[in-house]
């Protein structure tokens, strides 16, 4: 089923999240340009066409996948703010269906966006957006024990530190050891 850019899924004072659409591959992709020196050495999101679309292309037709584009509300489009401007990613992989119903987010800001909070309001409209229509229980996010702005914005969404994992995933040419941070529905309605 195709995603159209017209409607938000969910909506705060100054963001909306929307699903990725093919079209928005030349902003993402300049965006992600722009941002190369936020991003590094943490994640690597697609800066050319071809890498956008197979990307793409997997959240929206990949069934264990759910990308989300946040994009700010209000003034102009352009210039790096604005209504409908990207101002970051958040994306659930290894969704899991059946008696687990969890998903692991993954997530980054383009630098226009960075520390304004964006991200943030952002997150919590994914999470409620997870566990409401999505009906997910568990929400993971794995983090380089280094990425401190990361590790904030878990903590400030109301993760949960659960554990460490040396050589987790493979980024950036080596294994990484990865912080374990956990939110579940029930953490979120308690508290």
């Amino acid at each position: 089923m195709p995603h159209t850019a017209s409607r938000y899924l969910a909506e705060g004072p100054r963001v909306g999240i929307r699903h990725f659409t093919y079209d928005d591959g030349p902003e993402f992709t300049a965006r992600a340009r722009e941002s190369k020196d936020l991003h590094h050495p943490w994640l690597f999101p697609p800066d050319s066409a071809g890498a956008y679309t197979a990307y793409a292309g997997r959240l929206i037709e990949d069934p264990t996948k759910a990308g989300f584009l946040v994009c700010e509300k209000g003034a102009e489009r352009g210039g790096g703010q604005g209504d409908g401007a990207l101002a970051g990613f958040i994306n659930i992989n290894n969704i899991v269906e059946g008696g687990f119903l969890c998903g692991a987010l993954g997530y980054g800001a383009f630098a226009h966006a960075a520390g304004r909070g964006l991200m943030k309001e952002g997150l919590e409209l994914v999470i409620g957006y997870a566990f409401g229509p999505m009906r997910l229980h568990r929400l993971e996010i794995n983090v380089q024990p280094g990425n401190a702005a990361s590790i904030a914005l878990a903590r400030s969404c109301g993760f949960r530190l659960e554990g460490y994992s040396p050589q987790m995933l493979f980024i950036d040419g080596a294994w990484r050891d990865h912080e374990r941070w956990a939110l579940t529905a029930e953490m979120r309605t308690s508290g």
